[in-house]
């Protein structure tokens, strides 16, 4: 019981950081700018930190000898933060508000930029952690 209420406050604390990093990054990013560079901003670094997490979590052996983040680190890190510091519904009412004003090319490409950019993000983070972890284990 009382490790279920550690998750819950592990992915509660990721999840109010995760938050606030993307309204920060809003803030900081949509300066009188029409195109919603914060949320594509927020899903791709998101995407890349959702990578690294998961390959340290596919490499037990590295992760567990590291005993870089345990179990509930990763509800902070990866369900937590990247959970809500990515966001889908906002990136929707965004892609819903260009098709409003008529800015089709505008939407199109935000859509496709984030998905195949998030993807990509995603791998190129697979790919660097994996790289890092063999650089040590040698």
């Amino acid at each position: 019981m009382r490790s279920m209420l550690y998750s819950y406050l592990f992915v509660a604390a990721g999840g109010a950081i995760g938050a606030m990093a993307r309204f920060a990054l809003n803030v900081f990013l949509q300066r009188d700018v029409e195109f919603p560079w914060g949320t594509l901003t927020a899903n791709l670094l998101g995407c890349f930190a959702m990578g690294v997490i998961a390959q340290l979590i596919a490499g037990t052996a590295w992760f567990n000898a590291a005993g870089i983040v345990p179990d509930q680190y990763r509800l902070l890190f990866a369900v937590g933060f990247c959970g809500s510091f990515t966001t889908l519904s906002s990136m929707v009412l965004e892609i819903n508000t260009m098709l409003q004003k008529n800015e089709v090319f505008y939407s199109f490409t935000y859509l496709v930029g984030t998905l195949v950019g998030g993807f990509a993000c995603f791998y190129i983070a697979v790919v660097c952690a994996r790289a890092l972890m063999q650089l040590q284990s040698s």
